[in-house]
């Protein structure tokens, strides 16, 4: 791993993949350091915001982690119902070599995790995507994907939180909101949560 310094009070630790990174922010969040201000897990990084807790410190907590070690899964799984109505469920299908109903029985069936969050207020990454629903980026991303839309792209899934520019593969759409200003949290999911998307009835 590597450590880079961040502005005034922070660090940057790069790891090799996004399964690490995913489980060094979980390491550190556990660990509850005092100095330790607010964590913001990245595809391959965490930033860490710190006051008072040198580099030598940081890697002395570094050096329990071990990244063979995957992230608990705990805690209440939040459930999205999704209409599986998308425009490219058909192509992610013929991709994948299999059937619409056999993608809606992977993606329903998946215990995902939030690894982190970013493009848009709301936007959670979700890892645990079986892998044959890693189905790469549209060539032209779209101009407008509606709010509620439930995308693949990658390893991962998510759902679009607001109407928004995007080129992920949408499969199906949930009434859900996945972020509201009038809630504490505004986001409905956070790095570390577990997700479930069920058919909607």
């Amino acid at each position: 791993m590597r450590i880079l310094p961040v502005g005034l009070t922070g660090w940057l630790v790069e790891t090799e993949t996004g399964d690490a990174a995913e489980a060094l922010y979980v390491y550190l969040r556990d660990r509850a350091l005092p100095e330790v201000a607010d964590l913001v897990p990245g595809a391959r990084t965490v930033l860490v915001d710190c006051a008072g807790l040198p580099e030598a410190a940081l890697r002395a907590v570094l050096d329990g982690f071990s990244p063979a070690r995957p992230p608990a899964t705990v805690g209440e799984i939040v459930e999205i119902p999704v209409r599986y109505d998308g425009p490219d469920l058909d192509e992610v299908a013929r991709w994948a070599g299999c059937s619409p109903a056999e993608i809606i029985a992977l993606h329903t069936g998946a215990d995902l995790r939030v690894a982190f969050c970013g493009f848009a207020p709301g936007f959670a990454y979700l890892t645990g995507v079986p892998e044959r629903l890693h189905v790469p980026r549209l060539s032209s991303p779209r101009t407008a994907v509606d709010a509620g839309s439930v995308a693949l792209a990658g390893g991962y899934s998510a759902v679009y939180p607001r109407r928004s520019p995007g080129g992920w593969r949408i499969v199906g759409h949930t009434p859900v909101r996945l972020w509201d200003e009038r809630r504490t949290p505004p986001a409905l999911l956070t790095p570390g949560t577990r997700v479930r998307f069920v058919v909607a009835p």
